[in-house]
């Protein structure tokens, strides 16, 4: 059936774990796009289409989020860890036939996204990592900076229930808040319709303690997860991509290491990229600047298969 977001045919595939709703469009080789918080796949729209023109483009809901299911927690969050999130992203892969693709995350799917090329080495051939620093790296350099200016790190790790009742209790402004000038997109990259979009999922409670416990497993299996790889070795070995919001917080906290690059480099052998204009959500501010860097990318570091 049509994609409610204009992205092309609709799935929802049962992983073992959750069922991920998702689209896909496009032909070619397999190019994976996960969304962060607190959007949906919705937001690869523009992206999306675009790309569709040389390769088969897969968006998919994080579980937890947009369409997708929103299985039960444990006390350690592991239903929630990026690797979980991760594992069932390859298994939708690998129900739609892809042996060997690209991906490509923003924000929380960026995270996502680093820990599938890290835990399936063999499938995926090139990362794209958009507006976002290592789980492990970005607590490890925690400050005021952080809490202050990306406080969904802090706030939605608190324990349940305080940060369930007080999204709950007005979805709306935190999305104002959220897609606002603090983060440096212009309003305008965002239309009513998926403004609309992004709040409704905070509406089901359900999909709210699931996104909290996202950010709950970020503030503890994520961080084990991520120095257990740095302890035995283990990096990201396809070609990385790294792109990041100028004059934000990634292009201005982090020059004594070597800005997002130098960090990134500590985890991979193959890394390249710059800062870019529109703020954390450029994707949807300049989803043609978007693609057409992605797609450089791309066709510089083809599929196997």
């Amino acid at each position: 059936m049509a994609d409610p977001a204009g992205t092309g045919e609709s799935f929802a595939v049962d992983t073992g774990e959750a069922v991920i709703a998702g689209s896909r469009s496009g032909s070619g080789p397999g190019v994976l796009l996960l969304h962060g918080f607190p959007e949906t796949r919705l937001m690869w729209r523009e992206v999306g289409s675009r790309l569709a023109a040389s390769y088969s483009v897969v968006t998919a809901d994080l579980r937890g989020y947009g369409d997708s299911s929103t299985p039960a927690s444990t006390a350690d969050h592991a239903p929630y860890s990026k690797r979980a999130l991760a594992e069932d992203m390859a298994r939708v892969m690998a129900h739609l036939g892809f042996d060997h693709f690209a991906v490509v995350g923003h924000d929380r799917g960026g995270r996502v996204a680093y820990r599938l090329a890290i835990d399936h080495p063999e499938g995926v051939t090139s990362l794209a990592v958009l507006d976002v620093l290592p789980v492990g790296e970005v607590w490890r350099r925690a400050d005021d900076r952080l809490m202050l200016g990306y406080w969904p790190w802090s706030l939605l790790a608190q324990p349940e229930p305080l940060p369930e009742r007080l999204i709950a209790a007005d979805p709306e402004a935190l999305i104002d808040h959220a897609l606002g000038p603090d983060w440096g997109t212009p309003a305008s990259a965002f239309d009513d319709d998926a403004r609309t979009a992004y709040a409704s999922s905070l509406r089901d409670p359900a999909r709210v303690h699931a996104i909290c416990e996202e950010y709950r497993a970020a503030a503890g299996i994520d961080r084990e997860h991520d120095v257990a790889d740095r302890s035995a070795g283990r990096r990201v070995r396809c070609p990385v991509l790294v792109l990041w919001g100028a004059d934000g917080p990634l292009d201005q906290w982090y020059s004594d290491d070597g800005g997002p690059l130098g960090i990134w480099r500590e985890w991979a052998d193959n890394v390249s990229g710059s800062a870019v204009p529109g703020g954390h959500f450029f994707p949807e501010a300049d989803p043609a600047g978007t693609a057409d860097r992605l797609t450089s990318f791309l066709a510089a570091t083809p599929s196997p298969g």
